[in-house]
């Protein structure tokens, strides 16, 4: 039983599929079938019925109105009447009390039909049947003046028999049919439901193959199946974005690292063959090893903290700020370490909601952007800082009135490692990394961020975050 239970779960769906409904077609049909074959016999077998108990009906009218005596100037009218009333592969006949027969007539019946079971004390009953070897029996009892008797009507039901038979036989090649038609309709429908998973696995093989670019095609149907392969496509298209911004980061990072790495290496390779007996060497080549080692320092952290930005935040973690009070502290503490710059904040109508973000992620994000700001307006040096709410949403923005971004770099500039000015982006540090992980911990708190820009004008940042009535 396990062996077979064990081959039975081995088999692919397809077969399973075609097997389960193959059965469930056949069963429809079979149940079908029972229930016809059912109704038939008894229909016929109620028929046969009621032409007997006419004939019955008939017969005791007779004798009770004509009061017949039984005996033997009455015995040629009732045989007379008898046959007239008696039907097809049918007879009559009139026993006396003892059993004995006084009036027998029959029609198609062969001889000795009168030979039935005996009679039982129960037969006595009016209406009693009996069928059995091919014939319906039917018994009523008489009472005329001071003659006890019974009346039988035997039907034969040979022909009901042959005919029930012969249906049975259609029905059992019919139901061959039907297992044999059920199981190709099974086949059919196992093969139309998995086609499309069949495509899938297709689509799935070329993806190692030939790779990521590889799509299932959609059919026009829009059930359950094509909502599965455009779910499967969408997760495609989320894989191969990632897979690619993931390549892109790997170069990107390797580049980054690449520079102060062959700096620090080429100063340490001159004083080792010759520099570290000059103490002009000496003296450059450590405080430039110095600074690079910051600079790999600097894009380390920033790594890492690029990585807490994309982790999922965890289920206890607070995340409820007091946003104006975060935005007026972190203005305070920009204006100190920038006296050059003018810093303004406009955070009344935060007055009594907060933001559905911990107050360090929330901290972060502004000195990205403020640090933004800072760097690339050199001079008009005005950073200022709005907090409103706008429905169920606290809006946050940093505006400045520096170099602002070219229209065409706007979609770049949240990547990774992505600078606008390449050209200066060692005089004013950081390696593009800070937006990014602005925008990563934004959506990572159900927010969103976004970049208005003209060039030569100035750059404004927007972020939405959930609000947290107070």
């Amino acid at each position: 039983m396990s062996r077979l239970a064990f081959s039975w779960l081995q088999l692919p769906i397809k077969w399973k599929l075609t097997l389960w409904s193959s059965l469930l077609l056949f069963m429809l049909f079979a149940a079908y079938n029972a229930v016809q074959y059912t109704y038939v016999e008894q229909w016929m077998i109620k028929r046969e019925k009621t032409g007997v108990q006419q004939a019955m009906r008939a017969a005791l009218n007779y004798f009770l109105e004509n009061e017949v005596a039984f005996k033997g100037g009455d015995l040629a009218p009732i045989r007379s009447f008898l046959e007239r009333i008696n039907g097809q592969n049918q007879g009559i006949r009139v026993l006396d009390g003892n059993g004995n027969v006084i009036v027998s007539i029959s029609n198609g019946l062969r001889d000795g039909w009168g030979e039935t079971p005996e009679r039982r004390k129960d037969d006595e009953i009016a209406g009693t049947w009996r069928h059995s070897n091919h014939q319906l029996m039917m018994r009523s009892p008489l009472t005329i003046f001071e003659f006890n008797g019974t009346i039988e009507i035997v039907r034969n039901t040979e022909d009901f028999a042959e005919l029930i038979a012969a249906f049975s036989r259609v029905m059992l090649l019919c139901g061959l049919g039907a297992l044999v038609l059920s199981g190709l309709g099974g086949w059919m429908l196992a093969r139309q439901l998995l086609k499309p998973l069949q495509s899938m696995t297709d689509t799935i093989r070329n993806i190692k193959r030939k790779g990521l670019h590889e799509r299932v095609p959609l059919s026009g149907n829009q059930d359950e199946i094509y909502t599965l392969m455009s779910l499967f496509n969408n997760m495609m298209d989320q894989v191969e974005r990632s897979f690619l911004q993931q390549k892109q980061f790997v170069e990107d990072a390797s580049h980054e690292l690449r520079t102060p790495v062959a700096i620090i290496e080429g100063h340490l390779a001159m004083l080792r063959r010759w520099g570290k007996n000059d103490p002009s060497i000496l003296e450059e080549s450590l405080d430039t090893s110095i600074h690079e080692l910051a600079r790999l320092k600097g894009l380390v952290q920033e790594l890492l903290a690029l990585s807490r930005a994309e982790a999922s935040p965890h289920e206890d973690e607070r995340r409820v700020s007091v946003a104006a009070e975060t935005i007026r502290q972190i203005v305070r503490n920009s204006a100190i370490v920038h006296p050059a710059f003018r810093f303004e904040a406009d955070t009344e109508a935060l007055a009594d909601v907060a933001a559905g973000i911990p107050q360090q992620q929330l901290e972060q994000i502004l000195h990205i952007l403020i640090d933004n700001s800072v760097k690339y307006s050199p001079d008009r040096k005005t950073v200022r800082v709005t907090g409103t709410v706008r429905g169920d949403q606290v809006i946050i923005q940093v505006s400045d009135q520096g170099a602002g971004i070219p229209a065409s770099e706007l979609h770049r500039v949240l990547d990774r490692f992505y600078r606008v000015d390449k050209a200066r982006s060692g005089e004013q540090g950081g390696y593009g990394l800070g937006l990014a992980i602005a925008k990563r911990l934004v959506e990572r708190y159900d927010g969103a961020i976004k970049i208005e820009s003209v060039e030569h004008e100035g750059t404004t940042v927007t972020v939405v975050l959930p609000a947290v009535l107070e």
